[in-house]
């Protein structure tokens, strides 16, 4: 089987809701990435054999078929052709996976996997909410609530379940919330982000054209009790809005190329894929299943958990990254080392996009070897990916 490389790994900023990035159509955030990719790279745009693009909700400005839409938005040529898949919050992590298989495959040489969601101007469950309130019904089958027992699923059920599940309480998420700011903080602060980061042209609240290079939702004054003041999202519960990702704006893109195509269009690899896996399991507690799949991945590339350097694993909710770390065995000191989605941001679609562009750059940064990339779905699904950095 061929071998399948990363050149190029790039994202926006995130833009909080109705912040930095409010003012950008998401097919043309999504463009900026695709364009920034070009520039990296100096391939020739003709090259690009496929674009997959991750969205989630795709309904209005993100409905009929946005990668194809942000290809046409792009400096792409239109004989570049697209597809919008929807792995739920692994959309784009699918599209590397993807993107990564047809190379593998020898079926293509040149693909651009990548993401997009703006929060702001599509929120979230608005693909369900209006075709409910316009009376069309709603996904949640009658055999799947019969099967299931449940009127519907739940991530916010799922993240109590989950801090129940595996033993964690208030403060434990509060802490690992207040960490996740302290983290970006820093990494804000050293530049560990600049060479992921694509500037994006905004203007700020006073008219002034600036351009938006660092993550809106970081809180440098975070603090625990702040933290602790937030209403619990249940009565009795301990999942609040502050211990959960924030909403956000954003887009991210990852070349993926053959060997053959390094050689033939001058390109340096940034990394190595080593492995592909995605699993799924029970869709009522939903978010544990990148233990599995971790444990899946791991054995498949013939690795320990301690084999790799440094993990990014989605914080949608604390409670997940927390049950994660204690099944696993994991490091905490090497788990999302530049802070997660509670301080960056989850941006849904673009989200598996964007996490790696951390993990390969932070990867570099560190002269570290392996890193590993996962993130709990909607449906109790995850996807694991493991890297190489050259």
């Amino acid at each position: 089987m061929s071998e399948a490389y990363i050149v190029s790994a790039a994202r926006t900023a995130g833009g909080r809701r109705k912040g930095a990035l409010a003012g950008w159509h998401p097919v043309e955030l999504a463009a900026e990435v695709l364009n920034a990719t070009l520039d990296r790279t100096g391939i020739d745009p003709a090259a690009i054999d496929d674009v997959i693009m991750g969205c989630v909700s795709q309904v209005g400005e993100q409905s009929f078929h946005v990668g194809r839409h942000a290809v046409l938005a792009s400096r792409l040529p239109e004989t570049v052709p697209a597809v919008t898949i929807d792995r739920q919050c692994g959309s784009s992590q699918q599209a590397i996976q993807f993107a990564a298989q047809a190379v593998m495959s020898g079926t293509q040489d040149v693909v651009l996997a990548a993401g997009v969601e703006s929060m702001t101007r599509v929120p979230m469950f608005t693909a369900t909410k209006l075709p409910a309130e316009a009376g069309l019904g709603t996904p949640f089958a009658d055999r799947i609530r019969e099967r299931f027992g449940v009127a519907e699923f739940s991530q916010f059920t799922g993240a109590q379940m989950m801090a129940d599940k595996y033993g964690f309480d208030r403060d434990a998420l509060d802490r690992f919330a207040l960490e996740s700011h302290r983290r970006a903080v820093a990494a804000i602060d050293a530049g560990a982000f600049d060479d992921e980061i694509v500037p994006v042209a905004i203007t700020d609240a006073q008219g002034n054209a600036q351009l938006h290079v660092h993550d809106e939702g970081v809180r440098r004054d975070a603090s625990l009790e702040g933290i602790g003041s937030v209403k619990t999202l249940q009565e009795g519960g301990v999942v609040t809005a502050a211990n959960s990702s924030q909403i956000c704006d954003g887009s991210a893109a990852v070349l993926v190329v053959s060997e053959a195509a390094l050689k033939v269009h001058g390109l340096t690899p940034l990394a190595r894929i080593v492995n592909l896996t995605v699993t799924a399991g029970d869709p009522i507690i939903m978010l544990d299943e990148p233990i599995r799949a971790t444990r899946r991945a791991l054995d498949r590339a013939g690795l320990t958990i301690d084999d790799i350097d440094l993990y990014e694993v989605n914080e949608a909710f604390a409670s997940v990254n927390l049950a994660w770390l204690k099944e696993t065995g994991a490091d905490p000191a090497r788990l999302n080392v530049n802070g997660g989605a509670i301080a960056l941001g989850h941006p849904l679609g673009a989200s598996g996009a964007k996490l790696m562009a951390t993990l390969v750059h932070g990867l570099r940064k560190r002269g570290k070897r392996y890193g590993l990339q996962t993130m709990c779905e909607g449906g109790g699904i995850a996807n694991v990916t493991i890297i190489e950095a050259l």
